[in-house]
């Protein structure tokens, strides 16, 4: 029997530790993304609410409780939001750059296998978000559903 068969594999959000940890995640994140030279400008202007509803989606990718497609939008809303903002890679590789220090910084799991399936679907997520965001339009449909993202390759966390 392998170590994986001996314990119910948690999502990575309850690895993660749970709501309170991606809500601190982006609002310190967001922190710094006001701070930023190249970030300041492209999210100057969110709404005050943008740092939970972020934080929200991704926890509901990851696993965690369906707060943001039951009261604050779904997946094609969030997809809708990026049209036209005219994201570049260079503004995806610095968002990224400062997610991953700030995760860091409040000591998210360093576990290989949790690190690989976040930066896995932080990679997928931006990498959408700028071809979304250099769109007059989506070509999705309204039902498009919410993604999840799992362990991947590893599935589920190192245990001894």
């Amino acid at each position: 029997m392998s170590n994986q068969d001996k314990h119910e594999v948690p999502t990575l959000y309850e690895w993660a530790g749970g709501m309170q940890v991606f809500e601190k995640l982006f609002d310190k994140f967001y922190d710094k993304v006001l701070a930023d030279d190249i970030l300041e400008p492209v999210f100057k202007h969110m709404s005050a609410q943008h740092r939970l509803h972020v934080a929200h989606f991704v926890a509901e990718v990851l696993g965690g409780p369906k707060v943001y497609s039951e009261t604050e939008g779904d997946h094609f809303e969030m997809i809708k939001r990026h049209l036209q903002k005219h994201l570049t890679e260079k503004h995806r590789k610095r968002w990224m750059e400062l997610l991953l220090e700030t995760a860091d910084e409040l000591v998210l799991p360093a576990d290989p296998e949790f690190r690989s399936a976040f930066l896995a679907y932080l990679e997928w997520g931006t990498r959408i978000a700028v071809i979304n965001s250099n769109a007059d339009e989506t070509s999705e449909t309204p039902d498009t559903p919410m993604p999840k993202w799992g362990w991947g390759v590893p599935g589920g966390p190192y245990i001894l």
